[in-house]
């Protein structure tokens, strides 16, 4: 640990039943921590009793392994970084591939430097590993491959050679394709290449796995030839001829047709062993044993069949030797890693203290540590903060700094002071406990878990900003609200969901006002697996659990028909406001973090001027985002010359906040609105204008805004991806049309009579899915349902209440409590606006005989007012009118609230 050169941080990361647990399990064998014969049967890091029960990883789990390289000339091989001896600590993260726990694989990712993408040979890329791909990209995470389950090919498929070598090539351009599409400059190239030893074949199951340089290093010796030739001509167009013993890039010599030199050379050997094996050929077997040299354990000599197969393809090409030596030659040191990742990781300045430690990654450094996740202990209600130390050291009974993700520097939100009380490493379902971890490795901390939800910052400089936080690829777009069966249990429920809460990086707990308890996660799965764990452990109470329930965002279809006007309860303060509709690729820039509340206003307004066609002066005053300062809607200030306009500011946003959160239709959030505040009238007096006044005001004005911009839903959509053979494909077809579903693509997998379909269902729609598809597919479907967007919900408007959306909006409203009707924009008068247009307030000069300020004017002087007006020019076009409100040049009709 204390050499940060020769320690490896890395997560797997794949489609769902890929093969990642069962290939983990290779290397904790070589680690020594589980037996090899039961290597890919026992999935050790599936720690949970129910991950063993179904078969997938729900949590990922962290384990620290040791791995050399026997050969010190190995070491040579590791270009660009330096190294200290034959020595490694590999941090080893399995992740889950469920698109329900993909929040999961970013905690995982956040901690980790390098990635072990598992693709299937015969499923190829799946949707899922396009999405983790993508994430690690955006983590600037360095990705190795191995191609799994390639013993699938050879037994089920009975490819031959050369098929398996297209099927192997086209898959990692599949993968090369998706890296190159979310290239990032400052990571360089990180395509794979199998001639580069970035890629490895294999079969997690059997225990077996080859990289092209295991073989280029046996054949080296036996040609007499350099290693690095070697391995290029044992990939691509090169073929050995070896009457003349030369090699050529042209597959035929005098006509004849010669074999591709990786088909030669390396699967030659493996097709050999396992049709002798599988035909039971005895002889045979024990010519390719002395041939290859291998010598098989004398319980292994008596076994036939599969598994004769794996003991002899385990003996001949350990799948750990060829994953580690991938691992520790292609993968970056934290030392070299954290260079390029500090400034994707670090809030603050580039050139403070804290920032030159992470980029250094300085043991002597300011402790600076990211919490990514909470793991629950064998104790009830406890748990290990865990993450990774990216400067400085951590150790048991230092003070530390606890920021949260709302701290500010310099503020007191969000912060304590707490000292840690142990450092532990974790070791897949157990720990270790350990006096200190130096900057690079990972760690879990216990005696900190009160202080912090979900993730956070530790440091012990006082200047230090926070480590950005974590954007997730799915959202909670699935509830169900849950009561207890007794009552006297409810305190227990209260509790069991704040542990929840803190137990899951994705899952949101909150009580809505009609005081039911609503669970909301990523997906039926994944929602199934948190009330289980709620039910069980956090709570340990029999609950009773509702339907799944959607959740909806209200939006607009367009510019508010009139300005809105509320007046504060006292009467003496009025805010004119639009509502207007925000272009849905800026909104998913806001949602992915390219656009927000922490930017620099200048360079925000440059890009909303460019991209967006925004008014730079309108982009440079935007107040807020909402909901939760940081949600899809704005709220923009387009006033000009306001009097102690500052000094409300905050309650404006008060009210913007509390209203983007729960909006008019049906007290869902807001998404993709923009608010333009027009004019605000104050009162002179500041005791007349506080929050108490402003607050409510501002959320009326903005319901009001809303209510006259056509309202609409937006319901979440998932982007499907179902597996399927032709002769099942009719099935999947019905079951879409029957749910709403839309498919935009089809395609067959190349060498297989898979096809793969994608289609967009609503989240509506989506309960009972899986079931429904098995069913008319007979279980040959294989559906990966992943939220893809967000889009207006059909069938008419939600204030008609006998439209299809007006019946979804009664029902959620009755079922929040609330009244059944939604309210309506009172149309008490349409009394003209006061106009701000420079033309209406010359013509008040003009009749002014003081220079009296047109704002004055306005707000209170009425004789006076009215004086003016009897003694101007002007005056029959105002005498019909009250004098309170003047009629400017340019009439404007208001609705007042």
């Amino acid at each position: 640990m204390d050499k940060p050169t020769n320690v490896r941080n890395m997560s797997v990361i794949a489609h769902v039943d890929h093969g990642k647990s069962t290939l983990t399990d290779s290397l904790l064998s070589k680690a020594g921590i589980i037996s090899t014969a039961k290597a890919g049967e026992a999935r050790a890091t599936d720690t949970r009793q129910d991950e063993q029960e179904r078969g997938i990883t729900i949590k990922s789990t962290a384990i620290s392994l040791y791995g050399n390289l026997p050969d010190p000339e190995d070491i040579k091989d590791i270009v660009g970084q330096k190294t200290d001896g034959t020595d490694f600590l590999i941090n080893l993260i399995d992740s889950p591939g469920h698109v329900d726990f993909s929040s999961e694989v970013t905690a995982a990712l956040r901690v980790t430097d390098g990635a072990l993408v598992v693709v299937d040979t015969v499923e190829g890329v799946c949707v899922q590993t396009e999405t983790v791909l993508r994430q690690a990209l955006g983590e600037r995470i360095k990705p190795v491959v191995i191609v799994n389950k390639v013993d699938r090919a050879l037994l089920e498929l009975q490819v031959s050679k050369e098929d398996l070598y297209q099927s192997f090539s086209r898959t990692i351009e599949s993968v090369n394709v998706v890296i190159s599409t979310y290239h990032d400059k400052a990571l360089g190239d990180v395509q794979v290449y199998p001639d580069k030893g970035t890629v490895a074949f294999g079969s997690g199951l059997h225990g077996w796995a080859f990289t092209i340089r295991q073989f280029a290093t046996r054949y080296a010796k036996k040609f007499g030839v350099d290693r690095n030739k070697m391995m290029e001509r044992l990939w691509g167009d090169n073929f050995f001829n070896p009457a003349t013993k030369k090699w050529s890039k042209s597959g035929t010599h005098e006509g004849k047709q010669l074999e591709r030199a990786f088909n030669q050379f390396i699967l030659d050997p493996i097709f050999k062993i396992f049709s002798a094996v599988m035909n039971f050929k005895t002889d045979e077997i024990k010519k390719l044993l002395e041939k290859l040299d291998l010598k098989l354990a004398p319980e292994d000599r008596e076994k036939e069949g599969k598994q004769l197969l794996k003991a002899v393809m385990r003996t001949f090409l350990p799948a750990a030797d060829a994953i580690l030596e991938m691992l520790i030659l292609h993968l970056p040191s934290p030392v070299t890693a954290q260079k390029y990742r500090a400034e994707t990781l670090y809030e603050g300045p580039p050139d403070d203290e804290a920032a030159i430690g992470i980029r250094d990654c300085d043991p002597k450094g300011p402790l600076m540590l990211y919490v990514s996740k909470m793991v629950p202990t064998s104790d009830k209600g406890r748990f290990y903060a865990f993450g990774r130390v990216f400067s400085g050291t951590v150790k048991s009974g230092v003070k530390v700094r606890i920021q949260g993700p709302n701290y500010v520097p310099g503020k007191k939100d969000d912060l304590f002071i707490k000292a840690i009380q142990r450092t532990v490493l974790m070791m897949g379902g157990k720990v270790e406990a350990i006096d200190d971890l130096p900057a690079g490795n990972i760690v879990g901390l216990v005696g900190i878990d009160q202080f912090l939800l979900k993730s956070g910052t530790l440091t012990t400089l006082d200047t230090a900003h926070n480590l950005k936080v974590m954007k997730f690829s799915v959202s909670p777009v699935v509830q169900r609200s849950v009561q207890v069966k007794n009552a006297q249990d409810l305190p227990k429920l209260v509790e069991g969901l704040k542990r929840l809460s803190k137990s899951d990086p994705c899952v949101l707990t909150f009580t809505s006002e009609s005081g039911e308890h609503v669970v909301a996660g990523a997906g039926e799965l994944h929602l199934e697996i948190c009330l289980n764990d709620l039910q069980n452990d956090h709570a340990g109470v029999p609950l009773i659990i509702s339907d799944p329930v959607v959740q909806y965002r209200e939006t607009v279809g367009a510019k508010s028909s009139m300005t809105a006007l509320s007046k504060s309860p006292n009467k003496h303060n009025r805010i004119y406001l639009e509502a207007d509709t925000l272009a849905e690729e800026l909104c998913q820039d806001i949602e992915g973090g390219k656009i927000g509340p922490r930017d620099d206003f200048k360079a925000r307004a440059r890009i909303l001027a460019d991209d967006y066609g925004w008014d730079v002066t309108d982009a440079r005053k935007i107040w807020a985002f909402g909901p939760d300062t940081t949600g899809a809607n704005l709220l923009v200030d387009q006033t000009k010359a306001v009097q102690y306009l500052h000094e409300i500011k905050d309650s404006v946003v008060s009210g913007f906040q509390w209203a983007t959160r729960e909006g008019p239709i049906a007290e869902e959030p807001m998404r993709a609105i923009r608010f333009n505040i027009m004019d605000v009238t104050l009162h002179a007096d500041a005791i007349h204008r506080g929050g108490g006044q402003v607050i409510p005001t501002a959320r009326r004005v903005i319901y009001a805004a809303t209510l006259l911009a056509e309202p609409a839903l937006q319901e979440p959509v998932f982007l499907t991806e179902i597996q399927v053979p032709e002769s099942a494909m009719g099935g999947v077809y019905s079951v879409l049309t029957r749910r709403r579903g839309h498919v935009f693509a089809e395609e067959q997998r190349p060498g297989t009579p898979l096809f793969t379909i994608k289609a967009y269902l609503p989240v509506l729609e989506s309960f009972g899915y899986n079931a429904d598809l098995r069913q008319a597919t007979s279980g040959q479907a294989f559906p990966q349902s992943v939220f893809d967007h967000w889009q207006i919900l059909p069938g008419g408007s939600p204030l008609d209440g006998t439209s299809k959306v007006g019946q979804i909006v009664q029902e959620m409203r009755k079922r929040k409590g609330i009244k059944v009707e939604v309210p309506g924009v009172e149309n008490v008068s349409t009394r003209p606006m006061i106009a701000r247009e420079s033309e209406a307030y010359t013509n008040m000069c003009v009749f002014s005989s003081t220079t009296t300020s047109y704002r004055r004017l306005i707000s209170g002087q009425k004789k006076r007012a009215k004086m003016l007006f009897q003694s101007s020019s002007l005056a029959p076009q105002f005498c019909s009118y009250p004098y309170t409100s003047l009629l400017p040049v340019q009439t404007k009709e208001m609705a007042v609230v």
